[in-house]
């Protein structure tokens, strides 16, 4: 950073217009278009490409300098005035922003004289009047100092405010008990005690691989991509199927609902009118590309897209609630390296991302609960065991201490309550479903969350009864979280499974093979190949050369859920030999084992097989 300092008797300025290179920047409002000070330190900022390696650094040393030298000379008033034309290696707009902003948050505590800040991204036209004394001119270079962090992994001020966060817990139970966290009794609640230990620790670094990993892969469903970022993944036709049946059971279950379902651009012009407010309340870390000199973020959730759709449409309070929703591929987060973990916690994943327009807090608490009973519809359909957490700001919850004795009546179980006396965040309530791995580590699933925020920011409103225009209530939901967190939820639950003793599975709607049939010999393959085509689900053909009993072994380890074993006696006597994964042989007609297979689908989407279905034709991915 380049800083020139000024101690002026007078100085003022007025914008003109609109820099190039942030053209997308709102119209400031006249009070914001100029300024005038008489005694005063103006500091003429212009950040380099060098700062982008410590903004923290950077920013601390010029608000030190500035500080000192203000104090030095006894200006009353600081004027923070960005300007480019001190270097030739300009930092992009989205740093310089980051750290003009932070200079002037450092320099707000300070006591001795008042900061002031000229708009960045405008031409300005100045007047300065400069004392002329030793001290009224002093030039300086600063670079990053320390292990800082890069531009891209600056923190926003929501992750800042998450670290500082003082949370009251408290553990409430259907039967109207309402305790602090450390009386609750723990026992015959595992996995509750170890999300609120989770919770309460913080910490979201893995030391270990995650157990669904080595599943994962032995399944052929997804895995690392050695040529990408760390926590993309390539995922196999098995694991393709898979998610994409998940992806269309969140879709029916929203639609049916009454959401609408919407796409929106995966990127994003960081300078737009509304965003980098935005993005500083909201506590996620962005891919940030470059396109013709314009710097764009990859979206972390489809909240915005939807929100300036939502900014676009024309609403009575009839139409509410409003509810768009967006299977999103893909979102993009960058998660720093330590919190990878697997599926689990990732850097690219598909969010189902839920975003309704209520009418006012009233019905927000109604459309609450209704979403709360679609995501426990939802996750039970995954088989999932969760833990229900909600946390509040305290007032919110003083309104109506009724709404969460209801979400806790409707949980069934114990929920753990955590109080915040603040607001940090852009949500004043927020639900959220966590599954527990093998690891003891909480991973949140399901969430629904009231937004008092977003709507006024980006100007979303609908015409009441009286005619007049209002803001209503955003709420965000995904009733299942990402598909990849799901995914790895399913493993994780049968990694636990398997640490038991006990037989892993996945649902049978979910499993990628859902009847092998293995043929004792070259003379069965007709006769298994035309029972294949009678048999209403995702069936497959054992025709490799080798043993029967590797085969029925190979069948077991890839958790297909019927084998049928097809010899002399099969093919003259009617009769099927049907082997159940982990369970015992019994004998069955072809209408006996249609009517057996047909309620395991029950209402579920159904895809037909995406391998060949032959054995012997079918490449090995995972070897």
């Amino acid at each position: 950073m380049r800083i020139l300092l000024i101690h002026a008797d007078r100085f003022s300025y007025h914008v003109t217009e609109k820099t190039s290179a942030v053209s997308s920047l709102a119209d400031l409002p006249e009070e914001q278009r100029g300024g005038e000070l008489g005694e005063s330190l103006v500091a003429f900022l212009c950040s380099e490409k060098n700062d982008e390696k410590g903004l923290e650094s950077v920013a601390s040393q010029a608000a030190g300098t500035i500080r000192d030298h203000a104090r030095q000379v006894e200006a009353p008033d600081v004027m923070l005035y960005p300007y480019a034309h001190l270097s030739s290696d300009l930092a992009s707009p989205r740093v310089a922003t980051k750290v003009l902003a932070r200079v002037g948050e450092i320099l707000s505590d300070e006591d001795a004289f008042r900061v002031r800040e000229a708009p960045f991204g405008f031409y300005k036209g100045f007047s300065i009047e400069c004392k002329g004394h030793p001290l009224s001119e002093l030039a300086k270079t600063i670079v990053p100092g320390g292990e800082e962090k890069e531009a891209d992994e600056a923190e926003s001020a929501a992750i800042e405010s998450e670290k500082k966060l003082h949370s009251d817990w408290r553990v409430a139970t259907p039967d109207g008990g309402d305790s602090t966290a450390e009386e609750f009794d723990f026992s015959g609640h595992p996995g509750f005690r170890a999300m609120y230990d989770y919770e309460r620790e913080g910490s979201r670094t893995s030391t270990e691989p995650p157990a669904h990993i080595e599943l994962m892969r032995r399944l052929e469903l997804v895995d690392y991509e050695p040529a990408s970022d760390p926590g993309n993944f390539r995922w196999y036709p098995n694991g393709e199927l898979v998610k994409r049946l998940i992806e269309e059971r969140v879709s029916e279950h929203l639609s049916e609902y009454g959401a609408m379902r919407v796409e929106t651009p995966i990127m994003y012009d960081y300078q737009h009118p509304n965003l980098m407010s935005y993005l500083n309340r909201f506590p996620a870390r962005q891919y940030v590309l470059l396109s013709d000199k314009k710097e764009y973020f990859l979206r972390f959730a489809a909240c915005f897209g939807q929100y300036l759709m939502q900014h676009d449409m024309q609403l009575s309070y009839r139409m509410l609630p409003a509810k768009l929703f967006e299977i999103s591929h893909y979102s993009f987060r960058r998660e720093q390296s330590g919190e990878l973990a697997g599926l689990r916690r990732l850097r690219t994943f598909t969010m189902p991302d839920l975003h309704t327009l209520a009418r006012d807090t009233v019905s927000a608490r109604e459309e609450f609960l209704r979403q709360m009973d679609l995501s426990m519809a939802c996750v039970d359909d995954f088989g999932l065991d969760y833990e229900i957490a909600v946390r509040f700001v305290r007032g919110f919850l003083d309104e109506d201490p009724d709404f969460a004795k209801e979400i806790v009546r409707r949980a069934g179980r114990p929920v753990l309550l955590e109080i915040w006396d603040d607001r940090f965040f852009y949500f004043v309530a927020k639900l959220e479903f966590n599954f527990v791995d093998a690891q003891k580590k909480a991973s949140c699933l399901s969430t629904v969350q009231i937004d008092v925020e977003n709507t006024e920011r980006f100007e979303i409103t609908y015409v009441d009864e009286d005619g007049q225009t209002k803001n209503p209530i955003l709420m965000h939901t995904s009733i299942s979280g990402s598909i990849e967190r799901v995914v790895s939820s399913i493993l994780e639950q049968q990694a636990v499974r398997i640490a038991n003793g006990e037989t892993p599975s996945l649902p049978f709607w979910l499993s990628p093979i859902q009847v092998r049939v293995i043929p004792g010999a070259d003379r069965h393959r007709e006769f298994c190949e035309n029972l294949i085509a009678k048999i209403p689900a995702r069936v497959d053909l054992d025709d490799r050369d080798m043993s029967m009993g590797k085969k029925i072994r190979e069948a077991e380890r890839r958790w297909v859920p019927y084998i049928l074993v097809v010899g002399d006696r099969e093919v003259e006597g009617g009769e099927l030999s049907v082997r159940a994964h982990g369970g015992e042989q019994e004998k069955l007609t072809l209408e006996g084992l249609v009517r057996m297979l047909e309620p395991k689908m029950q209402d579920k989407p159904y895809r037909p097989i995406n391998v060949p279905v032959r054995l012997s034709e079918r490449p090995i991915f995972v070897g």
